[in-house]
């Protein structure tokens, strides 16, 4: 195996640790790079045994593989890091995607690191890059937001902060939580915000559906995104805080009245828009009171404003308007070679 150029001559007596990227659905894209370490080192770290043994029977790897994942990192580093320091290579692979990107593997490669060893990467598929450029939003500055925490405190400030900056940006979302999340964006970052929802990237069933915040989570909500598969978000572009339904902007007395009723507002007509997609008022009230940090109660109108009005041309014909969806079942194909 060639050794890269920066690793040439003087170095840690120890292995190379290669950090390997493989592909996120099709088989294909590996690259060539990666078929070569990987049947080259003496042993491959896998996330998931079984499903890197599929990759390996489609190109004829026959490397040992070992498992390293979340819950025996603890265990089983130490033993992986003196495989390194006996002067053994060993390469370091995830379910799907490049390793230590909202998966395990950081630990090895800090510790690692730490002792002067040779880190090693192998670029390759990203569902992070591959969902930036299919989504359109793609620009000069986004950044990379990995899993939002699930609820409370930490979840409304991370909402907060993604509202305040202007760049894009890519998550990573569970499929059952699409819809909730989706809500909380538009309520957090306002409804009319450019934004893309790809799903099964590379692989037969892909699509992306693009829209406003707004008008996907209207789609989420009424199924017609089905809530199956990897999923990767993209918001696109902003203007910053101005564009923002409640987020990090004072509260209380510290905000102009025009500024506090023109948020409320926009915050009511988002559970309109959530209703109109099909979700129950309450849960509409509560995801956008999580995201806004308004109280059910001004939702609902019982701090004696007046709440949104209902739409009367509701419905999934609404909800589809502005967005274009792309890549259909019948439009992709698995690859065959």
């Amino acid at each position: 195996m060639s050794e890269p150029a920066g690793e040439r001559g003087s170095r840690h007596p120890g292995g190379r640790l290669y950090v390997v990227a493989t592909p996120i659905g099709n088989l294909a894209d590996v690259t060539l790079r990666a078929l070569e370490v990987l049947r080259e080192v003496p042993l491959v770290a896998a996330e998931d045994t079984r499903l890197t043994r599929r990759l390996f029977a489609r190109h004829a790897i026959p490397t040992r593989l070992t498992s390293y994942h979340a819950r025996n990192a603890t265990a089983r580093g130490p033993a992986l890091l003196e495989h390194l320091r006996s002067g053994v290579d060993l390469a370091l692979v995830t379910d799907a995607g490049t390793p230590l990107v909202s998966d395990p593997g950081a630990a090895l490669v800090a510790a690692w690191a730490a002792e002067g060893g040779a880190v090693v990467p192998v670029p390759g598929p990203s569902a992070v890059l591959a969902a930036m450029v299919a989504s359109g939003l793609a620009g000069p500055r986004w950044s990379f937001e990995g899993f939002l925490p699930r609820s409370g405190r930490e979840r409304r400030e991370r909402l907060a902060r993604l509202a305040a900056d202007d760049r894009a940006a890519v998550l990573f979302e569970a499929p059952g939580r699409v819809a909730a999340t989706l809500a909380d964006l538009a309520a957090a970052c306002g409804p009319d915000r450019p934004a893309a929802v790809c799903r099964e990237l590379t692989k037969l069933h892909e699509s992306v559906v693009r829209g406003s915040l707004g008008g996907l989570a209207s789609l989420a909500a009424a199924g017609a995104i089905p809530a199956r598969g990897e999923f990767a978000l993209v918001l696109g572009a902003g203007v910053g805080a101005a564009t923002a339904v409640g987020a990090g902007a004072p509260r209380g007395h510290d905000r102009a009245p025009g500024e506090e009723s023109g948020k409320l507002a926009a915050a009511r007509a988002e559970v309109e828009r959530l209703v109109t997609g099909g979700l129950g008022r309450a849960a509409a009230a509560r995801q956008v009171a999580a995201a806004t940090g308004i109280g059910r109660r001004r939702l609902y109108g019982e701090d004696g404003g007046e709440p949104a009005a209902r739409s009367a041309a509701g419905g999934r014909g609404r909800a589809r308007a502005g967005f274009e969806r792309w890549g259909s079942d019948e439009e992709v194909r698995p690859c065959r070679s």
